[in-house]
């Protein structure tokens, strides 16, 4: 049984191991095969990585493109902005000025005077009283800058429907020094070359309007420091009335220092006109008003070689108060052996803001803009100043008798904004050797002025 037995027990396990070796051997890949799927593996993750670092540099490139894009046009309007800002700038001074960094600049400007009043004067002299008005001052022009230090200002007046240039200037300023070709004002004193804007009262004093001081055609230069003002000039006539043999000269010196919070002014001037020959002169002026035609002081024409003037002018301001003082000596060199006379005129006048924080304003040479503290519109009410003036005008000398006017004077003075005033004005005017005679030949008289003025300008 033994025998028998063992062979097929040997034979039975050995077919079972090589059973099992079999099915081993298919269950479990070899060493090669797992090789090999390891390398396909890694092949595969290598193209994938290669496939995202591609991605990743399109993507970064497009980034890169998208920023670079975004600050070229960021830096594109920025420079825009910078070159708009650059090209013009627009500055409201009564009206737009208009300039850029090239030295241009433009602003149109002008002012309206609309006057109103009454005139009371003995009946037998003929003069036209009682009530009146008139537009004053219609003016309309432009000023502005030109590169290189040039300037130019053009305005005309159409008042009384006429049309009357007043400024025809270019200038060329360089530092201090201003030199000027045209049609302006020659040199004779501080309220003469006040714009009618910043006067105290409605027409400046007599003896300015009947010495004949007036725009003239030359050439002046001017050097100005914060205290020193020199002014010269060679002139022609007023433009209206050339051609003429007129030629004059104007020269003016002003010192201005400050006293701690005072505004001090001093000048002088001088005027020398050659009248050429075979010409005339007159010397005359309305009382107070520019709305009537009557000249109570008046020379009538009389023959002239040539003028000569001096003008004498002090001022200050201390907070709302000021004062100023001028006078004005005229001769004239006479032909064919007549008397050369001479004759004279003088103001003074005081002025007091009521309103807190106001004063009267001032630049070298000139009064300037009143600046209410408290304008009306933002709340306030404006300022409001009282001036009080002595007038004097002395017309008669040697064989010329054009009458003497002495006037006292008070104006109130409201102004709204900067730009925007009203003047009230009352003159007391007493004459000798008046050109109005009464109708029993006495020129001696008074007259009374009342004057109402409404003003803006831009």
């Amino acid at each position: 049984m033994i025998k028998i037995q063992t062979p097929l027990i040997v034979s039975l396990a050995l077919l079972s191991g090589t059973v099992s070796t079999q099915a081993v051997a298919q269950a479990t890949p070899t060493v090669s095969e797992e090789m090999a799927l390891l390398r396909s593996e890694l092949a595969r993750l290598s193209n994938r990585l290669a496939e995202l670092e591609t991605e990743l540099a399109e993507t970064t490139e497009a980034a890169n493109e998208a920023a670079e894009a975004a600050a070229t046009a960021n830096a594109s309007a920025q420079a825009a902005n910078a070159d708009q800002d650059d090209a013009v700038e627009v500055e409201f001074k009564g009206a737009p000025q208009i300039s850029n960094s090239d030295g241009w600049s433009f602003k149109p400007r002008g002012r309206v005077n609309m006057d109103f009043g009454y005139v009371d004067a003995p009946s037998s002299t003929g003069a036209d009283s009682g009530f009146n008005a008139e537009a004053r001052r219609v003016r309309l022009g432009v000023s502005g800058d030109i590169p290189g230090g040039f300037g130019y200002k053009v305005e005309a007046d159409f008042a009384e429907n006429e049309v009357a240039l007043t400024d025809a200037i270019v200038t060329y300023k360089d530092g201090g020094l201003t030199l000027s070709v045209g049609q302006h004002n020659t040199f004779q004193g501080l309220e003469e070359l006040s714009s009618s804007l910043n006067t105290s009262f409605i027409e400046r004093s007599a003896w300015t309007d009947a010495f004949g001081f007036e725009r003239r055609v030359g050439v002046s230069g001017q050097y100005k420091t914060d205290t020193l003002l020199l002014q010269g000039g060679v002139f022609a006539d007023n433009s209206e009335d050339l051609p003429n043999g007129n030629t004059s000269f104007d020269g003016r010196v002003v010192f201005a220092p400050m006293t701690g919070s005072t505004q001090l002014h001093f000048g002088g001037s001088v005027h020398y006109n050659d009248l050429g020959q075979g010409n005339t002169v007159r010397y005359r002026t309305r009382p107070l008003v520019h709305f009537t035609n009557d000249r109570f002081v008046n020379t009538d024409s009389f023959s002239a070689n040539s003028e000569f003037g001096i003008g004498l002018e002090a001022a200050a301001i201390a907070g709302p108060f000021h004062i100023a003082l001028e006078g004005f000596s005229q001769s004239v060199d006479r032909p064919m052996g007549f008397a050369d006379p001479s004759f004279l005129g003088a103001s003074a006048e005081v002025g007091l803001f009521l309103t807190e924080g106001d004063t009267r304003g001032y630049k070298i040479g000139t009064f300037g803009r009143v600046k209410p503290e408290n304008p009306v519109g933002e709340g306030g009410s404006g300022a409001i100043q009282l001036n009080l003036r002595y007038d004097y005008l002395d017309l008669n000398d040697e064989d010329i008798i054009g009458g003497t006017q002495e006037s006292l004077q008070a104006s109130l003075i409201w102004t709204f904004t900067d730009y925007t005033r009203l003047l009230l004005n009352y003159g007391l005017l007493s004459y000798d050797d008046s050109a109005l005679p009464q109708a029993d030949g006495n020129g001696s008289y008074d007259v009374h002025v009342v004057g109402l003025r409404a003003q803006v300008d831009f």
